[in-house]
């Protein structure tokens, strides 16, 4: 827990000091009591009190205003709200390899489903871009807040040869700061950008990943990946079986080094968790949030708890 003014934390000092006082009262009492040797005497002379009663008034007083003073003192808690701005773009290998069945019905069909799922559950504020890359990285729809033509272009993914996972992360670089500059007030910050990188393959064309990822650090944008897929998937390819075991050393070592996060999806339940928690990440942001009513509201309860009580037994407040 935090605190908005925790100068005010000073204020339970004199609660402990009350404390303090109280105890020693009683103690002087005991002292008092215990020099009257003829019980029946100190009957008539010192009226009897509801002991415990008396002590469960002071209690409830002391509760109340230590309460009270760690709310005056603004005490805050971490709140999760859905983020105002961010720039999302959604990378999707479409290379041939995603044409192995060992994720039903086939790797591409179930990225496509989960794909679909991941723009359903980013915060309307979000915009969400996405490329497919195989030879080349294509922009298919720029960062925007608009999800239906992200989703029809998801419906419309194909196939093609070859992987350039640096490609398609030096393109979303490129659509992300386009969008910033076009969209961003001078002088303002632009919003928190994140790449998501869907592959189950090598890079085996363009720029390399190593560039990729020293681009990525320099335009302070993390790369979150996922690599999608077995070990034991496989495809045709000229009359014989190839097989495409996903590379996850290449894809974890992205994410290390952007500061992005690493997941591993075998099927595509897996994969629509996995979206769903790169989705929670992105899509909200801790913040510090004043919670001081309650407190004072607690320790306002049990003053009246105090009051009630001191009326109920003793007939008076004091």
């Amino acid at each position: 827990m935090h605190f908005l003014s925790p100068a005010y934390l000073v204020l339970l000092v004199f609660v402990v000091a009350l404390l303090a006082a109280y105890l020693v009262l009683q103690l002087r009492r005991q002292t008092f009591v215990a020099r009257f040797s003829n019980v029946e005497l100190l009957g008539s002379v010192a009226p009897r009190r509801p002991g415990w009663r008396r002590h469960l008034t002071f209690a409830l007083m002391l509760i109340g205003l230590l309460v009270l003073s760690v709310g005056v003192a603004k005490p805050s808690a971490a709140v999760r709200v859905p983020r105002e701005k961010a720039t999302v773009m959604l990378a999707i290998d479409v290379s041939r390899s995603m044409e192995a069945t060992d994720v039903l019905p086939t790797r591409l069909a179930a990225a496509q489903s989960a794909g679909k799922e991941f723009v359903k559950l980013l915060p309307a504020r979000i915009n969400l871009g996405l490329l497919s890359f195989a030879r080349n990285a294509n922009v298919l729809v720029p960062p925007t807040v608009e999800r239906d033509p992200v989703t029809k272009a998801i419906d419309g993914l194909q196939l093609a040869n070859y992987t350039a996972i640096g490609e398609a992360i030096f393109s979303a670089l490129d659509a992300i700061s386009t969008f910033s500059r076009t969209t961003t007030a001078q002088g303002s910050t632009p919003p928190p950008a994140r790449i998501v990188l869907l592959s189950d393959g090598t890079n085996t064309v363009g720029r390399t990943v190593g560039e990729a990822i020293a681009a990525a650090k320099k335009a302070g944008v993390k790369v979150s990946t996922i690599a999608f897929g077995t070990q034991n998937g496989t495809v045709v390819s000229n009359g014989q079986t190839v097989g495409v075991p996903a590379d996850e050393n290449t894809l974890h070592e992205i994410a290390v080094q952007t500061g992005g996060t690493f997941n591993t999806a075998h099927t595509e339940i897996e994969l629509r968790s996995v979206y769903a928690n790169i989705g929670s990440q992105i899509g909200y942001t801790t913040t510090q949030q004043d919670i001081s009513w309650r407190f004072l509201f607690t320790g306002l309860l049990f003053l009246f708890a105090a009051g009630g009580s001191a009326m109920l037994w003793a007939g008076r407040l004091v």
